[in-house]
């Protein structure tokens, strides 16, 4: 075990699993963006003082956040004996494997490549911005102004003009139908898409995703605006750490509130539709199947950026992390297929390969403050207001994958499948617990 691991898997504990029960349901709407044009503007800082538009070609001076090993360009993995080799068949222009547990990066291919991250930025609007706006039946009235700026081709979840939403039905909107317009209302109960855009930033820079630039919100194309697959990594493992994210970014169906309409009677009804989760290894849509013990987090397309995928899922009691960007393959769900081949991969290698490098922690744990998660400050106290256990993956009918929920408690790692814990000292992970499919 590498000295990595031993600073980061101090303990063993037993318990015995929860096995809890949800369902919701619904219909997806879908997507696709269009390019913006203009003049790169200088990044948030970052180390290379590089441009915040992509580059053709990785840079041959990359970000050493996480490890010297992650700044150089191309493939980055130490195989060590008896560990299985990488799939060949990876068209991706970067790609990370990372164990959720302990922050090790098992292999990465440009790592830290800036490129255009497509709607897998919504997972730091949430991370952002969940903990502003986690009372879930709190109620908005949407305005005009609200939806301004929505781009064309955006995806969105549907949301009219006059109607109120609740908290929860807006974020429903974020994480399953990818909705822009959903992120522009509550962009606009935070302030404004302005005042959004700073704060997402900064919190970037606080989690240590110094590759990401943000300039618009919902992940919409702009100039400018880059991430990379270490740092969408990191902002996952840092959203996994609320409730309300994780249910949000496990939940495959739900209602979603419509548009209020007068019956020939001269009664107003507002009937709800459904919608479902975009993420496809969730869903198990348009050919493919769900994948086992897949737990999110967030896909993204558009044109400049092509297709992204940020996905968690466990097995055997080990949680993994992958990110991938932009593959080259032009097949159908090539993003989703190449995720699962690292997924399957990093499963199997996991004790097998050395670290070539770390998920870091944000500066307010790196620098010896102490500082921790709080839960009510961090969108923890989720939950339904009524002591409803809170949602898991819900497969449809006929689905016989298992949904997976990852949920906190003091701080500590917990696998609630065989009985084996394991603490992380370093950057926590919450407890994993076991979810069952309403039948």
């Amino acid at each position: 075990m590498s000295a990595m691991k031993k600073t980061a898997k101090s303990s063993l504990l037993v318990t015995s699993a929860t096995l809890l029960t949800l369902s919701l349901t619904a219909t997806a709407i879908a997507t696709g963006p269009a390019v913006a044009d203009g003049t790169p503007t200088p990044s948030q800082k970052a180390t290379s003082q590089a441009s915040t538009s992509p580059s053709a070609t990785p840079p041959a001076d990359m970000s050493t956040v996480g490890g010297p090993q992650l700044g150089k360009a191309g493939t980055q993995v130490n195989l060590g004996s008896g560990a299985p080799v990488l799939p060949k068949d990876l068209s991706a222009r970067s790609w990370v494997v990372a164990d959720a547990e302990s922050g090790d990066v098992l292999a990465a291919h440009n790592a830290h490549w800036r490129l255009a991250p497509a709607s897998t930025l919504k997972m730091l609007f949430a991370d952002t911005l969940l903990p502003k706006f986690s009372q879930r039946e709190e109620k908005h009235k949407v305005v005009p102004s609200d939806l301004a700026g929505i781009g064309p081709g955006s995806s969105v979840v549907g949301i009219k003009e006059n109607e109120t939403y609740t908290v929860k039905d807006l974020w429903l909107g974020v994480f399953l139908a990818s909705g822009n317009d959903a992120v522009r209302v509550l962009s606009a109960m935070n302030g404004g898409v302005d005042r959004t855009v700073q704060d997402m930033n900064a919190h970037a820079e606080e989690l240590q995703a110094l590759d990401t630039h943000v300039v618009s919100p919902d992940g919409y194309d702009e100039v400018g605006q880059v991430s990379s697959a270490y740092d969408l990594t990191l902002i996952a493992r840092s959203g996994l750490q609320k409730k309300d994210f994780r249910e949000y970014a496990s939940t495959v169906r739900a209602k979603f509130p419509g548009e209020t309409k007068k019956n020939k009677k001269g009664k107003t009804t507002r009937k709800p539709f459904e919608i479902q989760n975009t993420n496809r290894l969730l869903t198990g849509d348009y050919g493919l199947d769900v994948y086992k013990g897949i737990a999110g987090v967030k896909n993204g397309n558009t044109t400049n950026a092509g297709s992204t995928f940020t996905g968690v899922a466990e097995r055997d009691g080990k949680v993994l992390l992958v990110t991938v960007m932009n593959p080259e393959k032009e097949e159908a769900n090539e993003v989703y297929k190449e995720t699962a081949r690292l997924l399957d991969w990093g499963f199997q290698a996991a004790d097998k390969v050395e670290p070539v490098g770390e998920l870091v922690p944000p500066k307010s744990a790196d620098t010896g403050t102490g500082k921790q998660p709080d839960a009510e400050a961090s969108g923890e106290a989720g939950g339904s207001g009524d002591g409803s256990p809170v949602a898991a993956s819900a497969q449809g009918t006929g689905s016989s994958g298992v949904g997976v929920a990852l949920g906190i408690t003091g701080g500590v790692l917990v696998l609630l499948a065989g009985g084996a814990f394991l603490v992380n000292r370093r950057w926590p992970l919450p407890d994993l617990v076991r979810r069952r499919p309403r039948r």
